[in-house]
């Protein structure tokens, strides 16, 4: 079955939703080699993945995850990029999400170690004692508790160690590091994404909205960002109400001021976790304020905390700005790790 997809691939021909269904059962159940999930995964990217290709990965990747059942009322969002800018910044959807969750919202964030920057958001979890392994019913709880979580996708997607070997060999971006982002184990409906291509702007909102998504935004900056950028105009797409819209966000319009990448570039692991602590008790330049708080507004508005982006980062800010960020953060880390190593970057 395998070896005539990946010959159809290599051709060029489109699979089709049931095809890359059936393709996605073999591959996650370990009934392929090595050397044919790399064939495959490699013919893929050059053919280019239509939507019913990707609906099928996604489907079949969700199917065979953990899951999360929250018991939190109301929207519960979920917030990172595609990852791939190679930019270097700091964990800014990590630190958006706080501020999101102390605002009212709930956040269930899903996420890996990091594929091409300095630290992921499991790096800054994973440094506050917080249990990447901890079981589904425990993250409930902190969900139900703190308005926020954190999922480890590796401890979610115990099939995806079937394709590493083929991803490390690739060396390249495949399909799996675009749905990574989309498969949330606790069944979310409405995220936050950033993506590392314009292509995807549009393409993503209509996929998950097959998959009965509610409210999805996702954002590209002119800089090449996967999240908003202070430092450039950014390109949103959002799914509301069935319907999909294009927009462009300006922040010097929403009255953030202008910045540069590099004020909110870090060069290390220490640097981006003092960064995201900085953020939220009030430390870090403004330029990584202003990003936090203009991703942060984004999450507010797909959570139906605020209705737009001028309320939402006004928000934000004060979210920030009133020490209830930190706070939170200071609640989770004292309830799921160990608050000493906060108080040790806090007290710098």
């Amino acid at each position: 079955m395998i070896s005539e997809l990946i010959l159809a691939l290599k051709e060029g021909t489109d699979l089709t939703y049931e095809q890359m269904s059936q393709a996605m059962a073999d591959v996650l159940s370990g009934r392929t080699s090595d050397s044919q999930n790399a064939d495959f995964l490699s013919y893929l990217a050059d053919k280019g993945e239509t939507d019913d290709e990707l609906l099928g990965m996604l489907d079949k990747m969700q199917e065979f995850s953990l899951k999360v059942k929250p018991r939190n009322k109301g929207t519960i969002i979920d917030m990172c990029g595609t990852g791939g800018d190679r930019l270097h910044t700091f964990n800014i959807s990590t630190a958006a999400s706080f501020v999101v969750a102390a605002a009212g919202g709930t956040v269930a964030k899903h996420g890996n170690r990091s594929s091409s920057g300095v630290s992921g958001s499991a790096d800054v979890f994973e440094h506050f004692g917080y249990d990447l392994d901890m079981e589904p019913a425990s993250i409930a709880d902190i969900l139900q508790k703190h308005g926020i979580c954190f999922m480890f996708a590796q401890k979610f997607h115990p099939a995806m160690r079937h394709v590493s070997a083929a991803r490390k060999t690739l060396g390249r971006r495949t399909a799996f590091n675009l749905l990574g982002p989309l498969s949330n184990p606790a069944g979310v409906t409405s995220q936050l994404v950033g993506v590392s291509s314009a292509e995807y702007l549009d393409r993503l909102p209509l996929i998950l909205k097959r998959r009965g998504a509610e409210n999805i935004m996702t954002v590209r900056s002119d800089d090449g960002m996967d999240e908003f950028s202070t430092s450039s105009v950014n390109r949103v797409c959002v799914l509301k109400d069935g319907k999909v819209l294009m927009n462009a966000i300006d922040p010097e319009v929403l009255g953030l001021h202008k910045s540069s990448l590099k004020d909110i570039q870090v060069s290390s692991r220490d640097g981006a976790i003092r960064s995201f602590v900085g953020v939220l008790n009030g430390t870090a330049n403004r330029p990584m304020m202003e990003t936090v708080a203009l991703n942060a507004a984004g999450g507010l508005i797909v959570a139906n905390v605020c209705k737009n982006f001028e309320e939402a980062i006004q928000v934000a800010l004060e979210t920030m700005d009133s020490g209830k960020a930190f706070a939170l953060l200071k609640r989770f880390v004292q309830d799921t790790g160990d608050i000493s190593k906060l108080k040790e970057v806090a007290d710098g």
